[in-house]
Order: C-alpha cells, then sequence, then structure tokens
C-alpha cells in the first residue's frame, strides 16, 4: 500500500458517498467500522453536494487522509485513518475535524450605548 493506492481508494469513496452509495462506500471501512456504521453515517451531511480528498499522507503503519464533503446545509472535514486489510487500503478510523469558531465581526459585537 503506498499514498497513490490509498488516494485512490479515497477518491473512489469519496465518490460512491457522493452518488449517494452507502452499501458500496461501506466496502471501504474496516469490519469494526462497519459494525458501528451508524456513527459514521451520522458524520457525513448527506446528501453530498461536493467532495474531495485534500490531502493524503503516511502516518505511523498506515495513512491519513482528509476529505471535505459538501452537503445542502453544511461543509464538514473528515480525517480518515487507512490501513492496509486484506491486501486492500482500509478506513480503519473516521473523526470530524473541528472548524476554527471565526471571532464575531465588529457588526456582531454588541456595544454599551453611553
Amino acid at each position: 500500500m503506498n499514498e497513490q493506492a490509498v488516494r485512490t481508494a479515497a477518491e473512489s469513496f469519496a465518490a460512491t458517498l457522493l452518488a449517494g452509495d452507502i452499501d458500496a462506500a461501506t466496502a471501504a471501512l474496516s469490519r469494526e467500522l462497519r459494525s458501528n456504521m451508524g456513527e459514521v453515517v451520522m458524520l457525513l451531511p448527506l446528501p453530498l453536494t461536493e467532495t474531495a480528498v485534500e490531502s493524503v499522507e503516511a502516518a505511523g503503519s498506515g495513512y491519513l487522509a482528509v476529505l471535505r464533503l459538501v452537503g445542502e446545509k453544511e461543509t464538514v472535514r473528515l480525517q480518515t485513518r487507512w490501513k492496509e486489510r486484506d491486501g486492500e487500503p482500509t478506513i480503519v478510523e473516521v473523526s470530524h475535524i473541528a472548524e476554527p469558531v471565526p471571532p464575531p465581526s465588529p457588526e456582531e459585537t454588541p456595544e454599551a450605548s453611553g
């Protein structure tokens, strides 16, 4: 397993999610994640309107791929950890990447009247 294999697998995973084919997307998940599929689906802003693989990098004995998933009402970034299982890149962990909350703009800041 190498970075290109993981990128290809991550792009395929994202494409199946975009197509709404959750059953096909589960093929990329480890047995443990499939047994907790509800928790994984809760992370997704379904239905999706756009997906992208932002990055893939080696991390320890596996790889991390960051996916950007755009739904009708929100955009989320997921960090997926990939390891080789049965000769194929497989997602073994999925977590939501918390986006920093921007400070309020001056128009939104309440001001004391004097």
